[in-house]
C-alpha cells in the first residue's frame, strides 16, 4: 500500500484541519444508547476504517455525521460546518453509500445512476461521468437490466457507483464490500486508495476485519464507544501488548523455560505453541534488538534454535482481543491475559455451564414437574404412622379442627418467564425512519 499524503487537501477543502470533527457526539433512542459521547478527528486525505460487531452504533454515526440524523447531545462539523445546516454546496462535496439500498427497483441500473446524479445537479457532460462509474463497477454490459431483476453483488455495486458520480471530496461508505467477490473487492480498495492519493477522504465501514490493513487509521467501536484509534501495526501493538516473535526449538519445551523467559526484563509475554511443544511465541516491546538477544540467551542453556521469524497476528485475532477486552484500563496489557498452551487435556467440554439457579430463586419457586402437594391425613390416621412419615410431608392440621375434606390444592406460584423480553438489536436503525427518503434527500 502507498503511503499516507495527509499533507494534501482535497480540491477545495479549507485548511489542513481535520475534515470530520466531533465532540462527545451521542444518539439515543428511547433509553437505549446508539453512540456514546463519540470524540473524534479525521484529517483530509486518508482512509479512516470504522470496525466493530454488528449493533455497536457504526451506521448510526454514519447517519450522525452526513446529516441523515440528528444527534441527541454533542457537536459534529464536517468540512467546518454542522450536517444540520449543510447548503448544497457542502452535500455536492460529500458522496454516501448507505448500508441498504434506498435506489428504484423498478428502474434500470443507468436510470438508476441518471436519477442520482440529477439530485446532484449534474449536466453538462455528466454522461461520460456516468459512464466511468459504470465502468468502476463492472456494471457497464448490464447498464439496461432492471434493479429488480440484477443478481448477486450487482446493487451493492451500483450503490457504490451512485456514490461516486459526483466526484466527492468526502465519501462516507457503509460496508461497501459486503457480498462482493474477492477480486472484486480488492480492485474497489485499489480505487479507494487512489482516491486517497488525490487528496480524497475516505470513511468506510467494515465487518471484513482483514480490511483494516487498507486504512491509515482505524476506529474500534464496542457498544457505542469508540475504543481506540490507531494505525493498523498500533492496533496489533495495543491487542498484543507488543510486537511478537516466533521461535522453534530442537526438543521439547518445559513449562519452566517459558517462566524463565517471561521473567525477561526486555519480555513481555511468552508462551508455548506448536502440538509437539518446540514452538514458543515471545511479545517484546520492539522485536529487532531483542530476537538476537533472545538467541543469545536459548543458546547459553543449550538449546538449540531452528527458526526464529516476526509473527504479523491477523487482524481477526487484534479484533477480537480489543473488543473483548474489560476492566478500568482495557486496552492495557491485554497480552497478560491470554491463555498459556499447557499439555493438560481439556477439563471440560467446549459447552459453557449452565448458570446456577440462585438459592433464593429456587427456594421460591416450584420446579415445572413436582407433584400437587399432598393433603394432611385426618388425626385419627395419623396417630399411628408418625415414624413412617417422610420429614418433608407438611405437618397435620389443628386437632381441635380436623378437616372433613382435603383442602383444596394451593396454585404453584408464578413461575417467572424464561423468554427474555423482546428487544430491538440494531441500535443503528430507529423505528420509523425511512432511509429512502433520508439518504436520496
Amino acid at each position: 500500500m502507498s503511503e499516507t499524503t495527509t499533507n494534501d487537501s482535497p480540491s477545495g477543502a479549507e485548511g489542513t484541519g481535520p475534515i470530520v470533527q466531533s465532540e462527545n457526539l451521542t444518539k439515543r433512542f428511547g433509553d437505549e444508547v446508539a453512540v456514546d459521547s463519540l470524540t473524534l478527528e479525521i484529517p483530509p486525505g486518508t482512509i479512516f476504517g470504522f470496525i466493530g460487531p454488528s449493533g455497536s452504533g457504526k451506521t448510526t454515526t454514519v447517519r450522525l455525521l452526513t446529516g441523515v440524523q440528528s444527534p441527541t447531545s454533542g457537536d459534529v462539523k464536517v468540512f467546518g460546518v454542522a450536517p444540520s445546516s449543510f447548503s448544497e454546496r457542502e452535500r455536492a462535496r460529500i458522496g454516501y453509500m448507505p448500508q441498504l439500498s434506498v435506489l428504484f427497483p423498478h428502474l434500470s441500473i443507468i436510470e438508476n445512476l441518471r436519477f442520482v446524479a440529477s439530485i446532484y445537479g449534474m449536466r453538462w457532460g455528466r454522461r461520460k461521468r456516468l459512464d466511468q462509474a459504470l465502468e468502476f463497477v463492472e456494471l457497464q454490459d448490464a447498464k439496461r437490466k432492471r434493479l429488480r431483476h440484477a443478481s448477486g453483488g450487482m446493487p451493492r455495486r451500483l450503490a457504490l457507483a451512485a456514490a461516486l458520480v459526483n466526484d466527492p471530496q468526502l465519501l462516507f461508505l457503509d460496508e461497501p464490500t459486503a457480498g462482493i467477490d474477492p477480486v472484486l473487492r480488492r480492485k474497489f480498495w485499489d480505487h479507494f486508495e487512489s482516491l486517497r492519493n488525490d487528496g480524497r477522504t475516505v470513511f468506510v465501514t467494515t465487518q471484513y476485519v482483514g480490511e483494516a490493513a487498507y486504512c491509515d487509521k482505524i476506529g474500534v467501536l464496542r457498544k457505542g464507544r469508540l475504543l481506540t484509534v490507531d494505525t493498523p501495526e498500533g492496533l496489533r501493538r495495543q491487542a498484543f501488548g507488543g510486537e511478537v516473535i516466533d521461535m522453534v526449538v530442537a526438543d521439547r519445551i518445559e513449562q519452566e523455560l517459558i517462566t524463565d523467559v517471561a521473567h525477561l526484563d526486555y519480555v513481555v509475554h511468552a508462551q508455548r505453541t506448536r502440538v509437539d511443544g518446540r514452538g514458543m511465541r515471545v511479545t517484546v516491546e520492539d522485536a529487532d534488538p531483542v530476537i538476537p538477544r533472545l538467541q543469545q540467551w536459548l543458546v547459553e542453556r543449550g538449546i538449540r534454535v531452528e527458526a526464529v521469524d516476526r509473527y504479523l497476528p491477523p487482524f481477526d485475532d487484534v479484533f477480537v482481543n480489543l473488543v473483548q477486552a474489560t476492566g478500568p484500563n482495557e486496552l492495557e496489557n491485554l497480552s497478560a491475559a491470554r491463555v498459556e498452551v499447557s499439555d493438560a487435556p481439556p477439563t471440560s467440554s467446549d459447552t459453557p455451564p449452565r448458570k446456577p439457579t440462585p438459592p433464593s430463586e429456587a427456594a421460591t419457586r416450584a420446579p415445572a414437574d413436582a407433584p400437587p402437594p399432598v393433603p394432611p391425613p385426618p388425626p385419627d390416621a395419623a396417630a399411628g404412622t408418625d415414624a413412617d412419615t417422610p420429614s418433608t410431608s407438611p405437618p397435620p392440621g389443628p386437632v381441635d379442627r380436623p378437616p372433613t375434606t382435603p383442602p383444596p390444592e394451593s396454585p404453584p406460584p408464578e413461575r417467572p418467564s424464561d423468554t427474555p423480553p423482546t428487544t430491538n438489536e440494531t441500535a443503528d436503525t430507529p423505528a420509523g425512519t425511512d432511509e429512502r427518503t433520508k439518504d436520496v434527500t
